[in-house]
Formats: C-alpha cells, sequence, structure tokens
C-alpha cells in the first residue's frame, strides 16, 4: 500500500497530540533524553541508507550541486523567515488565535524537511516506510509537546501532512512509466545514497551536536537525478 507510511505518521501525529491534552508539563531532562534516543535511530536510518551507494561520486557531486543551490536561494533562511512572519501574526495573548498557532507551528515542522520528502519518494518507488513511519514517531513525540503549550490546533497540522506526502508517493508510483526499470532501480539506489546523508544531518541536529543546515542541501535530490542520468549515458 503506497500510503501506508503516510497514514501512519498521521496516525502518530494525532495519537501524540491526544496524549499531549492530558499533560500540561513534561520534565525538561525527560524530553533531552528522549530526543537524543531518537536522534541516534535517525542517524544510523541514514548510514544505512547512505552505504547503498554504488558510486560515491554520484552522491558527492549531488551534495556539491545542491548545496550550491540550496545556498544561493537561501531555502533554510526563506523558510526560518516564512515560520517567522506566520507566527507573528498569529502570535497574541487572545485564546481564539492559540488554534491557528498550534496548526501553522506544527505543520511548518512536520511537513517541511528532508524525511517528508525522502520518506515520500521511498514509499511511492521501493514501497519501504521504513522512514515515514520512523518519523511519524519522531512527530508523534513533538506533536505531544507542542500540544502541552500550543493546544487542540496542533492536531489539525495532520491534514496538511497527509496530503503533502501522499501526494509526493502516488506522483513517484508513476515514474516507472516513463523511466526504463535499469535506470530507475540505479537511480534510486543513489537517490537513497544522497536522502541518507540529508538524513544524517537531521539526525546530528536532534543531538544538537553541530547546526547543519539540511534545507539547503534538499535541490540534492533532483540534482541527484541529473547527474546520475549524465553518469548513465557515459
Amino acid at each position: 500500500m503506497v500510503l501506508f507510511g503516510t497514514l501512519i505518521n498521521g496516525a502518530c501525529i494525532i495519537i501524540g497530540c491526544l496524549i499531549g491534552l492530558f499533560f500540561t508539563k513534561i520534565p525538561k531532562r525527560i524530553k533531552e533524553t528522549i530526543m537524543h534516543g531518537i536522534g541516534l535511530a535517525v542517524i544510523l536510518i541514514g548510514f544505512q541508507m547512505a552505504f547503498s551507494t554504488e558510486t560515491i561520486v554520484i552522491v558527492l557531486l549531488s551534495l556539491l550541486t545542491g548545496a550550491v543551490i540550496g545556498e544561493l536561494l537561501h531555502i533554510e533562511e526563506g523558510l526560518d523567515r516564512f515560520g517567522a512572519w506566520i507566527g507573528s501574526k498569529f502570535t497574541s495573548q487572545n485564546e481564539n488565535f492559540s488554534v491557528a498557532e498550534g496548526f501553522i507551528t506544527a505543520s511548518l515542522m512536520f511537513v517541511i524537511g528532508a524525511m517528508s520528502v525522502i520518506g515520500a519518494l521511498d514509499s511511492g518507488l521501493r514501497g519501504d516506510h521504513e522512514i515515514l513511519i520512523t518519523k511519524g514517531f519522531i512527530d508523534g513525540f513533538v506533536g505531544l509537546v507542542l500540544t502541552t503549550t500550543l493546544g487542540f490546533g496542533v492536531i489539525l497540522s495532520v491534514v496538511p501532512v497527509v496530503l503533502y506526502q501522499g501526494a509526493i508517493a502516488l506522483m513517484a508510483t508513476q515514474v516507472e512509466r516513463w523511466v526504463p526499470e535499469a535506470i530507475l532501480n540505479g537511480f534510486i539506489t543513489e537517490l537513497t545514497a544522497v536522502g541518507g546523508l540529508l538524513i544524517v544531518g537531521i539526525g546530528l541536529n536532534l543531538l544538537n551536536l553541530m547546526k547543519i543546515r539540511v534545507a539547503n542541501l534538499l535541490p540534492s535530490l533532483i540534482t541527484v537525478g541529473f547527474i546520475y542520468y549524465i553518469y548513465h549515458l557515459f
């Protein structure tokens, strides 16, 4: 089932948010330790994916070109500004704004990111839902924490998450109609490797070991297709 990973992701968000409604405060130490555990698991998944590459040059060139494009476009900075702008529009002491604030904050956190794109592509192209299921557990915990502070609006973010990731997964299933199987399999392998390294970056960020601008590396998920095609021609 192509949408299995997406539906599990959505279910985890709902469960986490519902649990969060019954808690007003989670000890900081518990939150930190859980996030560290999640970060380590995310890094492991990323490395497992990255080691699947058959041509490291393709991965390297994809990351380099993607990084240049991402930095020139200031993708991460743009997303940060957009999130701050949206948040400022709904920051108010009036309780009537709490639902909108929770919905927008959670949607930006759950939808924007490498795991959403890579996981949905993996579901559509290979029928592998591991990334989205892992993302679901992360989103569920984050949703729990957000709900304790932002309220019921957080749970509504499940709608854009399911629509966004589901659309990518469904479109990915149609790729086989236009791309020969041999080329598609090789492309998936290298795309998985590039995506795996981006996921490693997410894990390192979760552990607060360094700040990697993962969003500025997202164009590498597109450039890997062009680079692999050129490599395949020669």
